[in-house]
């Protein structure tokens, strides 16, 4: 097979991918979850990619598959939510290889989008992989809510709607990786978030560490982590 330069833009263009989003998502809406279409999938490639560019200690190249790898990361909902992490990396898997990526490189895209769940693996095995589930877990937004009634909204729905606004900040310096939220306390409070992302956040802090950082939590301006 011939091999080729797959790239994150390449992919984004592709019928095939964007379809494999929109279904994923599809499924996303059937069963009553937030959003997670291609504006989920673009952002938690941006982050993910933002990560490694500002620590400094990556190439091009890594930094490139690690925005797919965001890219890709939920397709697998297509099929099912359970296990939702390995589906999407067995499905990346056979896209990336029809598309001609080398096996050395579609190997490492397929780790990393198989450890981003916490529910599955609470452990990050790469620096692409921390990358991503950082960079999946950091997307809180009030755009990924589709309930139009508030009065119905579930937990989910009133922390992401409750989310005014949302940075996730790199310090190379310091060797910190910071979540700041600023939350409307009269639409979820900040028990809430922590009854919802206390698993997301442990492993947002192991992933943290295996990029040899630490993770923050900042809610309306206090540290909580």
């Amino acid at each position: 097979m011939t091999q080729s330069l797959v790239t994150f833009d390449s992919l984004v263009q592709d019928a095939e991918v964007r379809e494999m989003v929109a279904a994923a998502d599809r499924q996303m809406e059937a069963i009553g979850y937030t959003e997670h279409g291609m504006r989920h999938a673009g952002i938690v490639a941006a982050n993910s990619a933002l990560i490694l560019e500002r620590l400094g200690r990556y190439s091009e190249r890594e930094i490139e598959m690690a925005r797919i790898s965001g890219l890709l990361h939920d397709i697998g909902n297509l099929i099912s939510r359970d296990a939702h992490s390995t589906t999407s990396a067995l499905l990346a898997y056979d896209l990336l290889r029809e598309r001609g990526m080398p096996i050395s490189e579609i190997v490492q895209v397929a780790a990393a989008i198989g450890v981003h769940d916490e529910v599955i693996c609470a452990e990050p095995t790469s620096d692409i992989g921390a990358a991503v589930v950082i960079g999946d877990k950091a997307d809180v937004a009030r755009e990924r809510v589709r309930n139009p009634k508030m009065a119905a909204f579930d937990i989910h729905d009133r922390i992401n709607y409750a989310a005014r606004e949302t940075n996730l900040r790199i310090d190379p310096d310091t060797a910190t990786i910071s979540l700041e939220l600023s939350i409307d306390t009269e639409i979820g409070s900040v028990m809430e978030y922590f009854e919802i992302f206390l698993t997301r956040m442990v492993i947002s802090r192991r992933s943290a560490q295996m990029l040899g950082c630490d993770f923050r939590l900042i809610i309306n301006g206090v540290p909580l982590l």
